[in-house]
């Protein structure tokens, strides 16, 4: 499971590490215990959606742990449409010369960062569409 976190300004999201996870139990555990010790302020957990946008059985596992991670946290937990960020990663992996065949982990924590890039860009733009002219 990949992780990143923006800093303080919600400009640059960075990556942390891969977390090897046994169970979703497990994961919201280790989740949790990311989240407290990098002092974040909410959680962004990657929706797999079809092609089509549909919400599979992928998307409903991942709303199941985005529940668990809200309640065990205390923290607001958002969802947002991670579909092609691994390709991404790979992609951005290829192009600085490293090879994402042998590097799960790193190719994780690459749509990690692809996807919070994603969801601060969204963020930032809401922003700016509230301001008043």
């Amino acid at each position: 499971m990949g992780l990143a976190v923006s800093d303080p300004t919600g400009t640059i999201a960075s990556a942390l590490e891969t977390l090897l996870v046994r169970s979703a139990a497990d994961a919201v555990a280790r989740v949790v215990a990311v989240a407290r010790a990098e002092e974040v302020e909410s959680i962004v957990v990657g929706m797999p959606l079809l092609l089509s946008g549909e919400k599979g059985e992928a998307a409903r596992h991942a709303e199941r742990f985005a529940a668990k991670l809200a309640a065990s946290s205390g923290l607001p937990v958002q969802t947002y449409d991670e579909r092609l960020t691994s390709a991404l990663s790979q992609r951005r992996m290829h192009e600085l010369g490293e090879r994402a065949s042998r590097a799960k982990g790193r190719v994780d924590a690459g749509a990690a960062v692809v996807l919070l890039e994603s969801w601060l860009m969204r963020l930032a733009s809401q922003r700016r569409m509230q301001e008043p002219s």
